[in-house]
């Protein structure tokens, strides 16, 4: 009889469950090496002073860590999160804590804590009746921001994201943090093709009228936020405006903060190297490194920019000691970054193929990165970075175009694999292996994800 009862007591909190609002129910499973990124990317800006969305990023750590299987961990992080969120509000309790009770009270569900769990599932009810939404036909807009938020960080539909934070704005306008990331959002989406560009491109777009006054509008609102006055400097010049000193003010006032903001640096070394030329990037972010020293994540910027130096820029020589610094920095990442060290260990080969005295590691480096035990992804991009490595250092055209048939092969959508294809077709164009080429893109699969 007690079994009985259980298993319905376990039923109705399912079906509860399922209806809660929360990271658990928002379908954000990723592949281990994904999540093992994000969560690297968290521990890089849990530090930031002030960051507004410290307790958003404290729940999404939390789920991160359980998917990775540490229970425990994401229970402190899920702690935290309510402590933070309790904290930026100056309040004990709101509805900023519906999200946070959901990811609770599924998180002891899974533990098989029913009681804990039910109790969460109670609180959750208190608050949604306590703190209603401002309108019947939407979600509250603390759960709308932080969706948005969450989708945002993990690069989902930006189109669902920019609709998510305009209901937050319109419904709580006292919140300028929600429309500074709904104007900043907009741009993104306006910018990007989440599945067709490079993470390490720059896109230079000009943004239509409108957008870009929201944007003033925003700065004005949220003059703190330096990635924001970052982006707008951006849109300035596409207008052919000079905006060589008012990036190198605000590169002072980053500088200046106790703590880099990890997408503010991300974004004016970019715009840098895009408008002041890569040497001054270099600079500044070696500057930035001697005062922060201890922000992988700035070196890790700073390497990017060494890295376009050497690929990249023509025009002479390269200074004296840029090609070991590069180096020493790739290096130093693949000992930061231990746990999602693919990509990084990819670009150090990029590196030394392009030294005249460590061409040989290159090669070895990809040999381990073949033999290794990699997710159909991990491989995917491997094998168009090491089809590239073929055709471009070593011109070994054919095995190159092995390789990139090996890249495209894998029913994996993403930007590897369509760089792969259009490498095929070039290929095929240029008389390299046309019968094969054919054959294979005629007999190849789509995704069906």
């Amino acid at each position: 009889m007690f079994v009985f009862v259980f298993s319905i007591s376990a039923a109705q909190s399912q079906t509860t469950l399922e209806s809660l609002q929360c990271h658990f129910t928002w379908n954000l499973d990723r592949k281990r090496s994904i999540l093992l990124l994000l969560r690297d990317k968290m521990e890089d800006i849990r530090t930031e002073k002030g960051n507004r969305w410290l307790g958003h990023i404290y729940n999404l750590w939390g789920f991160i860590q359980y998917k990775l299987g540490l229970n425990e961990e994401a229970k402190s992080l899920f702690q935290k999160a309510a402590e933070t969120l309790n904290k930026l509000r100056d309040a004990d309790e709101g509805a900023w804590l519906v999200v946070n009770y959901g990811n609770l009270a599924w998180l002891h569900h899974h533990l098989g804590e029913l009681e804990e769990s039910q109790a969460y599932l109670s609180k959750v009810d208190a608050l949604m009746e306590k703190y209603p939404s401002p309108s019947q036909d939407e979600l509250h807009p603390e759960i709308y921001a932080e969706k948005a938020w969450t989708l945002m960080f993990l690069r989902e539909d930006m189109i669902l994201v920019v609709d998510y934070f305009e209901k937050a704005a319109r419904m709580q306008p006292d919140m300028v943090e929600w429309n500074t990331s709904y104007v900043i959002a907009s741009v993104n989406a306006h910018k990007h093709n989440n599945t067709s560009l490079d993470p390490d491109e720059y896109n230079n777009t000009r943004l239509d009228p409108d957008l870009l006054e929201r944007m003033r509008q925003a700065k004005e609102q949220d003059p703190e936020n330096l990635y924001l006055a970052v982006l707008y400097l951006e849109q300035c010049a596409n207008k052919g405006e000079n905006i060589r000193d008012q990036v190198r003010e605000i590169a002072e006032q980053v500088l200046r903060s106790p703590v880099c903001s990890y997408d503010c640096v991300r974004e004016i070394l970019r715009v840098y190297q895009w408008y002041l030329g890569v040497d001054e990037a270099i600079d500044l972010g070696e500057e930035a490194l001697l005062k922060h020293p201890d922000q992988r994540y700035l070196k890790r910027w700073v390497a990017l920019c060494y890295r376009k130096k050497i690929l990249y820029i023509r025009g002479g020589p390269l200074r004296p000691g840029v090609m070991d610094r590069a180096i020493s920095l790739h290096e130093d990442l693949i000992s930061l970054y231990p746990h999602s060290s693919l990509l990084k260990k990819i670009d150090l080969t990029t590196i030394y193929a392009k030294s005249h005295h460590s061409k040989a590691k290159a090669e070895q480096i990809y040999q381990e990165l073949l033999d290794s035990d990699l997710e159909p992804g991990e491989k995917q991009m491997l094998y168009n970075k090491y089809a590239d490595y073929l055709f471009f250092d070593l011109n070994d055209s054919h095995r190159s175009t092995q390789y990139h048939m090996n890249a495209a092969a894998i029913p994996e959508n993403s930007y590897f694999r369509k760089k792969s294809i259009r490498s095929l077709e070039k290929n095929k164009d240029r008389g390299i292996m046309c019968r094969e080429i054919e054959e294979f893109l005629r007999n190849l699969q789509e995704p069906t994800q």
